[in-house]
């Protein structure tokens, strides 16, 4: 049979880079998934899909928020469904856990949790400890008791309508069973794990050789490609099981921790991930996460790690979330798999911010079931302080199961010829001097837009997911267009109407595409301040920066006149502004004001602003008196954490500042205060002990 095309070998080492992979590989996946699922016409090898399937699955487990829209990142198996398969918005979003990888990421983990609460360093947390299964994550919806609705995971807030499918499975209950002690909310919303038993899935392959038919790679492949049968006979036949671990929409709660949860689920009927702990330091943690690791094969089913969270639902809420991950539970994931090889090459790669990264090419080596052929060397310094050199023999491993990394050099297997790696002192892209400023890890290209890397990555990041979004223009088709000189920067997207008909002449377009391109970028026209903001590709500005920067100077004339002001003038008022945003410190804001010191980008934005609509951010309504209010912590909170009482602040619409100025409304002070209140009574600004802004929020 062929072999897949791919456009590398490699897992990706950055998340634009992962972005764009991860596209790539979904189209391929689905497309052999037709093939082999709907069409019966496979055209590769169960090894080689099963390669191109786990690619994308350790991406996406290391970059949970960059999976391409409309293709499910969860395990997925089977074909894309063009009729049969709903939609599901799911009532709350179905979020991603962070990963641990060592046993001091276990305990920063703990210890990040006590700052933010503002607990003593000894002071228990207690925490449910519980297998991490290996299989597809779904939602299973109960109203009055009685099973209404199955839903995967999908993209995290829309999943698939899986409900006849997970009717067939017994040990998902249809009704719910109910009591005085372990009452069954109006509506509740069950979620957990759908996974085959090593045994079941051993029997059923031996089942599909007997009938000519291809076994499944894996216990996790073979419960995912049931699941997602359109024939929902064919489930039936399969021997799936159900873990239940968490909730999602609920009418009430009638527990008030995970383990009391735990208690009324199994009593409804559902089986449980079990062993589990409750536990109540990280030496617990770490205790139960070894055991389990020895125990892992024992087990009768899969597991790619354990999962910690907090016990007290109280303490859950209060700790919330970042990003798309809860601050109060985190996957402790077991220790990457290693093999050796040989270093044939170190090559250069330039990153969309200038970036000079080192990759080391290697013979192909199977590595945790990837075939991986290239590493991350990260830069000058890792290279000279485990002194890898061309033509070695090193030991690779998947950090995380995902990104692979050169662990040592076996230097006893060193060519007597080897040489030290010098690093470049130009740009290998386009011959640009590349610098290494003092105190930084990075070596840089000067050359800004006028690289070819830095110009064509950055229009990708433009129309990535996270940014534009804007579908049909990934990286291929961007590093197409950009070759041919259509785009040169991220304006001419909007001018590509301009060129449609030649568009549908060039090689494997055709009208159909090229209006569907058009339409697309034609839908994104109009876009969010901040959307704008983060797809531009500043240097350290990511998606969390540009909220910040769009709900501080609300449109892009403000925000331009603030930064060109701002420049070559630390000290400013226009620069103790952008600094004065909280979590926006000097480093970031040199970055910022440095953009608007190139006048290609200038002359982008304002082609940008011409071609777009660009929405102010929501203005938030008077729910509460800190509605639009600027607020400065200062000194030691007792009562809860500093990180605590600024996401207190900004959950009741008020912007959060490092320092005070004329423009704050309140100065909340702890103990050991310091000079900001000084500077707070020159102001005019209000003053607020602790307990009265804990008054004050309430």
């Amino acid at each position: 049979m062929a072999k897949a095309k791919r456009t590398k070998d490699t897992l990706e080492i950055t998340p634009l880079e992962a972005t764009a992979r991860m596209a790539v590989l979904a189209k391929e996946i689905e497309r052999h998934d037709i093939l082999y699922h709907q069409k019966d016409a496979p055209e590769i090898s169960d090894a080689a899909y099963d390669a191109l399937r786990k690619e994308y699955q350790s991406l996406h487990e290391y970059y949970p928020n960059l999976a391409p829209k409309g293709y499910n990142p969860e395990k997925k198996v089977g074909a894309q469904p063009a009729v049969g398969f709903t939609k599901i918005t799911h009532a709350v979003p179905m979020l991603s856990l962070g990963n641990a990888f060592t046993d001091e990421d276990v305990e920063d983990f703990i210890l990040r949790m006590r700052r933010f609460l503002n607990l003593d360093h000894d002071a228990p947390i207690s925490l449910m400890a519980e297998p991490k299964i290996d299989g597809l994550s779904a939602s299973l919806r109960y109203e009055k008791g009685k099973l209404v609705q199955g839903a995967t995971r999908g993209d995290g807030t829309v999943g698939e309508n899986i409900t006849t499918n997970v009717m067939t499975i017994a040990s998902i209950p249809h009704t719910l069973t109910s009591s005085t002690k372990y009452p069954v909310p109006d509506v509740v919303e069950v979620r957990g794990e759908i996974y085959m038993n090593r045994d079941d899935f051993m029997i059923l392959n031996a089942q599909r050789e007997a009938a000519n038919e291809s076994p499944f790679a894996n216990p996790r492949n073979a419960a995912a490609g049931s699941v997602r049968q359109l024939d929902s006979s064919i489930t039936a036949k399969r021997p799936l099981s159900f873990f239940a671990y968490a909730l999602g929409e609920v009418s009430d709660m009638p527990f008030t921790s995970q383990q009391s949860l735990r208690k009324h689920m199994n009593h409804w009927g559902f089986a449980l991930n079990e062993p589990s702990r409750l536990c109540h330091n990280a030496l617990d943690l770490l205790t139960y996460y070894h055991e389990i690791e020895s125990l892992r094969h024992t087990l009768p089913f899969d597991i790619d790690g354990v999962v910690y969270k907090v016990d007290d639902f109280a303490l859950q809420q209060r700790l919330g979330f970042v990003s798309r991950a809860p601050r109060w539970a985190i996957a402790h994931k077991f220790e990457a798999e290693r093999a050796q090889t040989v270093l044939k090459n170190i090559l250069i790669q330039v990153g969309r911010t200038g970036a000079l990264t080192p990759v080391a090419e290697l013979e192909p080596v199977n590595v945790g079931g990837v075939m991986v052929s290239r590493a991350t060397l990260h830069n000058e310094d890792e290279i000279k302080r485990k002194d890898i050199r061309v033509g070695d023999t090193v030991t690779i491993q998947r950090a995380g199961d995902v990104i692979p990394q050169i662990v040592e050099v076996d230097t006893s297997k060193r060519p007597k010829n080897s040489k030290p790696f010098i690093f470049p002192t130009v740009c290998p892209e386009c011959g640009s001097h590349a610098l290494r400023e003092d105190g930084m890890a990075v070596t840089r290209c000067t050359g800004g837009l006028v690289c070819p890397a830095q110009a064509a990555l950055r229009i990708i990041h433009f129309a990535s997911r996270d940014a534009f979004n804007i579908e049909g223009l990934g990286e291929q088709r961007v590093l197409e267009l950009w070759g041919d000189g259509l785009i040169k920067t991220p304006a001419d997207i909007f001018a590509l109407h301009n060129h449609q008909r030649d568009l549908a002449q060039r090689e494997g377009w055709g009208a159909k595409s090229a209006q569907k391109l058009i339409n697309a970028i034609e839908a994104r026209r109009s876009i969010p301040f901040d959307k704008l903001i983060y797809a531009l590709g500043i240097r350290q500005v990511g998606e969390a920066t540009a909220k910040l920067l769009a709900r501080h100077y609300k449109d892009l004339p403000t925000w331009r006149t603030a930064m060109i002001a701002a420049q070559n003038k630390e000290g400013s008022e226009t620069w103790q502004a952008l600094t004065d945003i909280d979590q926006i410190g000097p480093l970031v804001a040199r970055d910022i004001v440095a953009f608007f010191d190139e006048d290609h980008n200038l002359k982008v934005l304002a082609a940008l602003e011409k071609a777009l609509t660009i929405q102010p951010p929501p203005v938030q309504k008077k729910t509460s008196v800190l509605s639009g209010k600027t607020i400065v912590f200062t000194g030691t909170l007792t009562t809860m954490g500093r990180s605590e009482a600024k996401a207190k602040a900004e959950s009741l619409g008020a912007h959060v500042s490092g320092s005070v100025s004329k423009k704050t409304d309140y100065l909340v002070t702890g103990e050991d205060a310091g000079s900001k209140a000084a500077k707070a009574a020159e102001h005019g600004v209000s003053v607020l002990t602790e307990q009265e802004w804990l008054k004050l929020i309430s």
